[in-house]
């Protein structure tokens, strides 16, 4: 288990509603929290950031200047903040405000309202993403392992690869789409394939029947990463010969969890 707790981080808190701000921090000082500053909008956090890396962003959605995706998206375009983990709490449901956030690493998604455990379990996640539980596989080294990551947003594969170097994976080689990424895997050697379902030329579902139908590494384990919710597409990927399908966002504990189960 991570030694680090929730009183050691430095959390951004984006609200404008003052009777928000009240609920999420009083749940945040119960769970130990101490170090929480809040701004009203997307600007005024863009500039706490630039003053003070926080270990956490927690923020609404609608803002007064931009959307909760818009703030994330800016993070994820800088360098310096392309890490810093950013929780949503939100009641919006719409796609197209939630799928940009997924693709560009959003650590979790609370709905409104939500109770003490939800929030709990994400804050779990945060810092299993800022410090991870080793990696056990038993006589196989994590930094031994070479991993093909395949997704056509760049931050996508960023926070995949930063998950995996957490727990002690140290080579890597990544792919824009399946085409490209089946290339590989016939001219090169891997042990995992961590792959998107949407993506252009080819996507995780034909990438996987391909790679057990065709490659030169038809039993490779194959995760397929997705926000994909329609179930007669989901029972497409499954029969396409994925050894597991994640849920975007993804999180450093799944993933582990699944790296355990099929490389021991």
């Amino acid at each position: 288990m991570s030694v680090l707790s929730v009183a050691q981080l430095d959390v951004l808190l984006v609200e404008p509603s003052a009777t928000q701000h009240k609920i999420i921090k009083e749940y945040l000082l119960e769970m130990g929290a101490t170090a929480i500053n809040r701004v009203a909008n997307g600007e005024q956090a863009l500039a706490a950031i630039s003053a003070r890396l926080p270990d956490l962003v927690i923020s609404a959605m609608h803002l007064a200047d931009m959307t909760g995706t818009e703030l994330l998206q800016t993070m994820r375009s800088s360098e310096r903040t392309l890490d810093v983990p950013f929780m949503l709490i939100s009641s919006e449901t719409g796609i197209r405000y939630l799928e940009p956030l997924r693709q560009a690493g959003v650590i979790a998604i609370l709905p409104k309202p939500f109770d003490k455990q939800q929030l709990q379990a994400s804050l779990n996640a945060v810092l299993d993403f800022l410090e991870p539980e080793p990696l056990e596989l038993g006589e196989f080294a994590p930094d031994e392992l070479r991993v093909l990551i395949v997704d056509d947003s760049f931050t996508s594969r960023h926070i995949v690869r930063h998950m995996l170097e957490g727990l002690g994976i140290e080579q890597f080689a990544e792919a824009e789409n399946g085409r490209q990424a089946l290339q590989m895997i016939n001219n090169e050697f891997f042990d995992l394939v961590v792959t998107d379902y949407n993506m252009p030329e080819m996507d995780g579902q034909q990438l996987s029947q391909l790679i057990r139908s065709d490659s030169t590494q038809p039993s490779i384990p194959v995760l397929m990463v997705t926000s994909e919710t329609d179930q007669g597409r989901l029972a497409g990927v499954r029969q396409s010969g994925v050894s597991a399908i994640f849920d975007k966002p993804l999180t450093p504990d799944s993933l582990r969890g699944a790296l355990q189960r099929l490389l021991v």
